[in-house]
């Protein structure tokens, strides 16, 4: 693996970080929002997209997904509502990257078809909003500030607007987590999203388990546990779906 990379920072000083990690963890105390895994992203380009291929993600967010595609070569292409968003990932690709440089467009993605016009992505590979577990915006177009029903929605229409710029016989990967409803039940988030890949024609074809940091969660979870025996979360499903036949799309991504 690129020893450029980013690494989960975990309890290294912050000398011993890369400039990437440095970069994007100075990031987070203004964006007040979780950092993306960096080596998920990239196994999954390594694993899942063709050498130099394009990487397509409908829910951008931060800048790590790009800044990792365009240190392994790849083309990138996000989109996302926020224009101050963007802007900050692209002074950051600027300071770092060198081509092929990522590229972020500002825009709904349920008209991605139009946002990305020409676009034909190699790879899909995003994590979406958990509904309303991380608010970004006021936005109505947002996915994060809707009512579930209405989240539930768009975000099929994100799902079939952009496979629909996948090419045959490639894979798509969401990275998604489940969340509770006001009644204190799970949603079943992750199970909706490969519901919606199926009626979008992509088969789930892989799944794995990101293990997340434990962090404060054994102080919460005592509580939670006392009050509604309610167990602690310290995962996230990755699932990779495929457009067409496996085999092929797997013989796209070469030898690694």
């Amino acid at each position: 693996m690129d020893s450029r990379l980013t690494r989960v920072a975990g309890d290294r000083p912050e000398a011993e970080l890369d400039e990437v990690s440095r970069t994007n963890l100075a990031a987070q105390p203004q964006s007040g929002t979780s950092i993306f895994d960096p080596l998920l992203c990239e196994l999954a380009y390594r694993w899942f997209c063709p050498p130099g291929g394009l990487i397509l993600d409908p829910f951008a967010g931060g800048s790590v997904r790009g800044i990792v595609a365009s240190m392994l070569g790849f083309r990138y292409m996000g989109v996302d509502l926020s224009g101050r968003q963007l802007a900050a990932n692209r002074a950051q690709a600027s300071a770092i990257c060198s081509a092929p440089e990522p590229e972020w467009r500002e825009g709904d993605s349920r008209d991605i078809g139009v946002v990305c016009s020409g676009a034909s992505a190699d790879f899909i590979f995003t994590c979406p909003p958990y509904h309303n577990l991380e608010v970004y915006s006021d936005d109505a177009r947002d996915l994060s500030a809707m009512t579930y029903e209405s989240f539930l929605a768009a975000y099929r229409a994100v799902i079939v607007a952009t496979t629909a710029l996948l090419k045959p016989d490639r894979f798509a990967c969401f990275v998604v987590g489940d969340v509770r409803g006001p009644d204190g039940n799970y949603r079943g988030l992750p199970w909706a999203t490969v519901d919606a890949f199926r009626a979008a024609g992509l088969p789930l074809y892989n799944e794995a388990v990101l293990i997340t940091a434990v962090g404060s969660l054994p102080i919460r979870v005592a509580r939670q546990w006392e009050a509604g025996r309610k167990l602690g979360k310290t995962h996230q499903n990755v699932f990779v779906f495929c457009k067409g036949d496996g085999k092929r799309a797997a013989g796209a991504c070469g030898g690694d």
